[in-house]
């Protein structure tokens, strides 16, 4: 077995990562069947159509299939394959993203700011843009939840779906490549040995111009955007209520690097030579509740709080933990084989790890493909100086320029979906519940995803990392 760190794409979580066939508690081989990944394209048809072809059927049922297909995957890994540790550590994972999504949209449910100017093309690129760069601060989970109600709140009168996806696009998923605080693959890469400052340095340049296009992009949806503006006079200032649960929002985050990876000292749950974290889980829902029983309730009134879209995050998001384990066991075997090796370059490298962050948890598929483009090259990635040696560049052949591919992709690519990333999905659902018609699964990425956001990425790829 070859042991290696994973971080969840939704939330910090150190676990290992079998990229070489091992074998279970009976010797037998526990490398999943290729038929296994089946539950999963089956969840995902059924969130693409469902919500447009039998709507009513889905919306109950939705939480049974869920639960029934992560079910049957994680009882296939038990029973037949008699391994126990995949399972475990899915199950770990989703409580990990689910106390991290918890505490950061109660904490966040209790702030309210208030835009005090008219809502205009350029009122709504500046909030993306501030929200953008407030990502790199407290991740894209934390900026999302912070600055999703007041971007509806300034676009009340006229908002559209577009408002939305392009909050995802910016937000949600491109705003956060520029810190290792800011995505957790990124995070990742940093607790490899790739140095904080790395990030910044090589993403600056891709993330402007990525940053830049969708903004102007977007300022052309919204100056066509054919509602009558507001024309009051506005002091054109923000106010912040609520400030104290900033607070809890601070500790939440901070709660973040409370890893036994980080700090050894810390108690874990030891499973088969697994450390499960449960301490930061413990704080972080302590704070959702402290944070909801302390809020003033004029405050949750005022910004629509309610916990449906956290439930409807919390029962999806079950299906697509437990289903996704041998989709991504599958890569990882291939990235690691002879014929995966074979086929790395930068350009592979951006597009491979692009197209499985798209769908997949971006975090194991950014580790698989740095694993796989460092060992073709003769280099690990559990020796630090390695890492540090593959990110400085001068040893190893074109290591900076494909790291970068890989990095960017496992960030920018997370837009391409509704489940490409923890908060794309939460923002929908707060939409939702706003009473925004959202398009569906399939809507999103055929209407906005391929021929806006996909052009955008490819030019991304054309100027910074094509040969």
């Amino acid at each position: 077995m070859f042991a290696t760190l994973s971080l969840s794409d939704h939330n910090i979580s150190i676990t290992t990562l079998a990229i070489h066939q091992s074998s279970g508690a009976g010797g037998n081989p526990t490398t999943p069947p290729f038929w296994l990944a089946i539950p999963f394209v089956v969840l995902l048809l059924m969130i693409a159509t469902g919500p447009v072809f039998f709507a009513n059927f889905w919306h109950k049922h939705y939480p049974k299939a869920a639960i029934l297909l992560a079910t049957f995957v994680m009882a296939y890994y038990c029973i037949v394959l008699e391994n126990k540790i995949k399972p475990i550590e899915a199950a770990a994972e989703y409580v990990q993203f689910m106390a991290l999504i918890t505490a950061l949209y109660v904490a966040t449910g209790g702030i309210a700011i208030q835009v005090n100017a008219r809502a205009t093309p350029l009122a709504n690129i500046g909030l993306l843009f501030m929200g953008a760069l407030l990502a790199n601060l407290i991740g894209t989970t934390g900026a999302s939840m912070l600055f999703i109600r007041p971007y509806l709140g300034l676009n009340k009168t006229r908002i559209k779906a577009y408002h939305i996806i392009f909050f995802i696009f910016i937000v949600s998923n491109i705003g956060g490549a520029l810190t290792p605080i800011g995505d957790p693959p990124l995070f990742l890469g940093f607790l490899k040995g790739v140095p904080f400052k790395w990030t910044v340095i090589h993403h600056i340049l891709p993330w402007l111009a990525a940053i830049l296009m969708l903004l102007s992009i977007f300022y052309f949806f919204d100056r066509n955007n054919k509602v009558a503006l507001d024309c009051r006079v506005y002091p054109g200032t923000l106010s912040i209520t609520g400030s104290k649960n900033l607070i809890w929002l601070t500790m939440a985050i901070g709660a973040v690097f409370l890893d036994p990876t980080i700090f050894a000292w810390l108690p874990t749950i030891d499973y088969h030579g697994h450390s499960i974290s449960f301490v930061r889980e413990l704080i972080m829902l302590t704070i959702a509740a402290l944070a909801y029983h302390t809020t003033n309730r004029q405050i949750l009134q005022s910004n629509g709080f309610s916990f449906t879209p956290l439930n409807e995050v919390c029962l999806i998001f079950i299906g697509i933990f437990g289903t996704m384990i041998p989709a991504l066991e599958l890569i990882g075997k291939f990235a690691a084989s002879e014929m995966g090796k074979s086929l790395i370059t930068p350009n592979t490298l951006y597009w491979g790890t692009g197209l499985f962050s798209s769908v997949l948890d971006n975090a194991p598929t950014y580790l698989n493909f740095v694993a796989a483009s460092m060992a073709a090259q003769g280099a690990n990635i559990e020796l630090i100086a390695n890492v540090q040696a593959y990110a400085a560049g001068g040893i190893y052949p074109d290591s900076v320029i494909g790291l970068k591919a890989i990095s960017l992709a496992s960030v920018f690519f997370g837009a391409m979906t509704y489940i490409g990333n923890g908060p794309n999905f939460m923002v929908k659902s707060i939409a939702e519940q706003a009473g925004i018609s959202m398009p569906a699964f399939g809507h999103y990425i055929f209407r906005f995803s391929m021929p806006i956001l996909l052009p955008v990425l490819f030019i991304v790829w054309l100027i910074f990392l094509a040969p």
